[in-house]
């Protein structure tokens, strides 16, 4: 708040500190973050995977793989990966995911790469889509990255041990 503001509050109320009924920065992200048992969405991005895959297949796309990249990122429960055969293909693939997820009442979605429709990534919060022309799939191999497995915690320590 400004000085201003805050100066016509003190004098609305002379007397009351207001300063210790404003929450601080921490205290407000506090209250704003859902409890743990309402952030899982799995069950709900399983069944969204499911008509993403219904979609894509209706849609005519080539190569579909859902990676299952819960235990691996914070970003979401699962990543699709499809292509389509031209930039004209890819665009349509994506538009048609776009539409139904608009239809099942889905809000937030973000969608990059529209205009050259090389590679559309279509972020439906717990699910991500990436739809590629075919030679840009296999340039940026990002099935080969998700899918690997995490090192564990000795082995990333050894690693950073040996290098340093």
């Amino acid at each position: 708040m400004t000085a201003a503001i805050l100066l016509a509050i003190n004098r609305s109320n002379p007397g009351k500190d207001t300063r210790a009924t404003m929450p601080t920065t921490t205290e407000a992200a506090v209250r704003s973050t859902p409890p743990a048992n309402r952030v899982s969405t799995r069950p709900a991005s399983d069944q969204l995977v499911a008509k993403i895959r219904i979609w894509l297949d209706d849609a005519k796309a080539e190569q579909v793989v859902v990676i299952d990249i819960a235990d691996k990122s914070s970003i979401g429960d699962y990543m699709v990966v499809a292509s389509g055969r031209s930039d004209r293909h890819v665009g349509a693939i994506a538009d048609q995911v776009h539409k139904n997820l608009k239809e099942l009442g889905r809000r937030g979605l973000r969608v990059e790469g529209q205009p050259q429709c090389d590679w559309v990534l279509i972020d439906a919060g717990a699910v991500i889509v990436h739809v590629f022309r075919p030679e840009v799939r296999e340039f940026y191999k990002i099935e080969k990255m998700w899918q690997a497995e995490r090192p564990d915690e000795s082995t990333a320590n050894r690693a950073a041990i040996d290098q340093g």
